[in-house]
């Protein structure tokens, strides 16, 4: 990028300046400590020039926003043209209470929908299940069947928001609630925008909402890339997500390295499946963690984009310039916020939010300053969406696409993120893959190492908390936070109860043996699927035919 002579010159300046300004002041002002490194272990030098990107092609490397190896974004004029969509994960109690909260959302100027389910929704179970007891409603939206989606989604037009559900092992059944919901306002599948989920492997090693064993998991996933590439165009059939690897406590490194190694099994397993590359890869969509150190963070962005650009074109053979793009949704790092002086959040969460825009996030969701508390009021729900708006709106952020590009200190950043995160992605590949290397629990110990180290560092006040392990004050017991009723739960059997009266049993009873023989066999089950919920089949009555076919999935314990 500067000529070999320039470059030479801005060595022995740099020398000059080492010897002559830089040691002259640390013999009166050491530095505040010994070694300066991101939260990956990245060496933060004194100073970047010119010379440490000396090696970087910037056509090959770094380019134009909308093309390739699109390290800049994957829009040519990225927020200038339209901002992030603005999601705030909402969803607890009954699909009254959120219902009652999206549309609050909606009226404060946010601009899709994100749906949390309770536990054990995420995990196939109704809630008047033994395995459901206390857990009903507690962390997201209860949903029990398509009547409890009707409910959850009155008075929001599907055709004109975008929704995005967190769910895994259960995807295929609440995408197709989903879709027949949708039918019932009169909106076709083919007009729906969205995401789910859908990302099974990540929960065997960061999150633990997983049901069936791999093999059958993978087949419904592959089986909703299949469905939905047909029928369901517009729809981003699964977001393969960072965000939990990180909040179990991996380093940024291991965070792109272990998501993109769980985004080629997924590729691979659908190519097996005789799926064209270029006909799934264009609605694949990635979910990423925004954490602390800003500028690490920004790196970690640009340096997954251009991986996955390199991986799908090279390693998968990908045409379509959009099957080659990474388009990401992004949270900010519920593990970093603090039950102490929670209105340090807020704080938080607007450095890590910025983080996702100067490197051009699609879609973000801002934490609310009490979730190390509780569910979020409506009071810090809405802070949290005006932190997204102040940003969009007034902090100049988005005024030209990837704003810190050709800095010497964020460019080598991206580099070396890169550099090793391809490193640990060639020992999974040596492993036998993403499945293979969870299997052996080689993924679940690098978590665990970091974890552990990030622990020690804040209990040896290494790594300062503010609040937490330093400047401390005294505090009063928080007041004023959401609880769910316990009600919900007696409720939710009631509604159960109701379906159950109220829908055809020889229909549904017809549907599920419909399913169980699709299922022995090797057909595409979401049409199957579909004819159970329209039927209003439980979420549990529906899983539990697929647990009887595939088996359940036994976790290993890894020390």
């Amino acid at each position: 990028m500067v000529d070999k002579e320039e470059l030479e010159k801005i060595k022995r300046k740099k020398e000059e300046w080492e010897v002559n300004q830089r040691q002259k002041l640390l013999t009166k002002f050491p530095e505040r400590k010994k070694d300066f490194k991101t939260s990956s272990g990245i060496e933060i030098k004194e100073i970047y020039t010119p010379y440490d990107i000396s090696d970087i092609d910037y056509l090959e490397k770094i380019g134009f926003p909308g093309e390739y190896p699109y390290t800049r974004g994957v829009q040519p004029t990225m927020y200038r043209g339209k901002f992030w969509t603005m999601r705030q994960y909402a969803g607890f109690g009954t699909a009254e209470e959120s219902n009652k909260r999206f549309k609050y959302l909606l009226s404060q100027g946010q601009t899709g929908l994100s749906v949390a389910f309770d536990l054990p929704t995420q995990i196939g179970y109704d809630s008047d299940h033994p395995m459901a007891e206390g857990e009903v409603g507690k962390v997201g939206v209860a949903i029990d069947s398509l009547y409890d989606m009707e409910i959850l989604f009155d008075g929001i037009p599907l055709d004109k928001v975008s929704t995005s559900m967190t769910i895994n092992a259960p995807a295929a059944i609440l995408l197709a609630m989903y879709i027949a919901v949708a039918e019932k306002q009169g909106v076709t599948p083919d007009k729906l925008n969205g995401t789910i989920q859908n990302d099974i492997l990540k929960e065997y090693v960061a999150r633990g909402t997983y049901i069936f064993p791999t093999g059958p998991s993978m087949r419904l996933i592959t089986n909703i890339f299949e469905y939905c590439s047909k029928y369901v165009p517009k729809w981003n059939t699964i977001s393969i997500s960072g965000y939990h690897i990180r909040e179990a406590g991996a380093t940024a490194v291991q965070e792109v390295a272990f998501t993109l190694a769980n985004g080629i099994a997924y590729v691979e397993a659908a190519i097996k499946a005789g799926l064209d590359v270029d006909e799934f890869a264009p609605r694949l969509s990635f979910f990423f963690n925004a954490h602390n150190d800003l500028f690490e963070e920004v790196a970690k962005f640009r340096a997954a984009r251009r991986m996955w650009a390199k991986i799908m074109k090279e390693r998968f053979n990908a045409k379509d310039p959009r099957s080659m793009m990474m388009r990401f949704h992004t949270q900010t790092a519920g593990s970093t916020l603090t039950a102490q002086q929670p209105d340090n959040n807020i704080v938080r969460v607007t450095i890590q939010a910025l983080a996702a825009v100067l490197g051009g996030t699609q879609s973000l969701h801002t934490n609310s300053r009490d979730e190390a508390l509780a569910l979020p009021t409506e009071d810090s729900a809405r802070i949290a969406l005006r932190t997204q708006q102040i940003i969009a709106y007034e902090s100049g952020a988005c005024e030209t696409p990837d704003p810190l590009a050709g800095s010497y200190y964020v460019e080598k950043l991206t580099d070396e993120i890169e550099k090793r995160a391809f490193e640990y992605i060639k020992k999974i590949d040596e492993l036998g893959g993403a499945a293979r290397a969870i299997d052996l629990g080689y993924i679940q110990k690098e978590i665990q190492e970091s974890a552990y180290r990030y622990q020690k560092e804040i209990e040896s006040g290494e790594r300062v908390i503010v609040g937490l392990n330093k400047f401390q004050i005294e505090e009063e017991p928080p007041k004023g936070l959401l609880k769910v009723d316990p009600a919900v739960e007696e409720l939710q059997k009631q509604k159960i109860a109701k379906v159950k009266e109220m829908r055809n049993n020889a229909s549904v009873k017809k549907t599920l043996e419909a399913l169980k023989k699709a299922a022995e066999g090797d057909d595409n089950l979401m049409p199957w699927i579909l004819d159970a919920v329209r039927e209003y089949a439980t979420l549990g009555e529906i899983t539990d035919v697929l647990r009887s076919v595939f088996g359940e999935y036994q976790q290993q314990i890894i020390l």
